[in-house]
């Protein structure tokens, strides 16, 4: 099974100026277009509750949307607490052949330190924050090996890693 991150990034290297922010309120048409794209062709993604009720709380369409959490269960999409390896080897029995982990740090941080993701597809637009949150929420040094890097649009640019392992 493929296991990808796809994320936004300022040009200074930030996902959002803050933890209540969505990025859907600072990304440009050709990055949501590259995620809606990217995420339905995978079929699952897996986010955080808070990443989760940065998008209104509110299902993905056309995708199967499986969210961390703790304590909310939320209408319309499965919840878990599972770990990473786990989730993934439950989603392999059932068939699936491709999840896209959608976010925040902290799930881009735990996919990342099992070992479990296979590449990055990281979208940087043409803005610059100062400040604000991490795309991972600790130290995690990783090597990775650039596949392709596309101007999508006017100020935005796709970046293709995989992972070396």
């Amino acid at each position: 099974m493929k296991t990808f991150i796809v994320a936004a990034m300022s040009a200074d290297g930030f996902i959002a100026k803050n933890r209540d922010e969505a990025s859907t309120s600072w990304t440009s048409k050709a990055d949501k277009k590259h995620f809606i794209a990217l995420t339905k062709k995978a079929g699952v993604i897996v986010m955080g509750a808070k990443t989760y009720e940065t998008f209104g709380a509110q299902p993905l369409a056309g995708r199967r949307n499986i969210i961390y959490s703790l304590d909310v269960e939320y209408e319309g999409v499965e919840t878990t607490t599972e770990p990473p390896e786990q989730l993934l080897l439950r989603l392999e029995r059932e068939g699936v052949s491709e999840v896209a982990i959608c976010g925040g740090a902290s799930i881009y941080t735990l996919f990342l330190d099992n070992n479990l993701v296979d590449k990055l597809y990281l979208t940087v637009e043409g803005v610059i924050f100062g400040q604000g949150l991490n795309l991972l929420s600790k130290n995690l040094p990783r090597q990775l090996s650039l596949v392709s890097l596309n101007k999508i649009g006017d100020n935005t640019v796709l970046l293709e890693y995989d992972l070396i392992k």
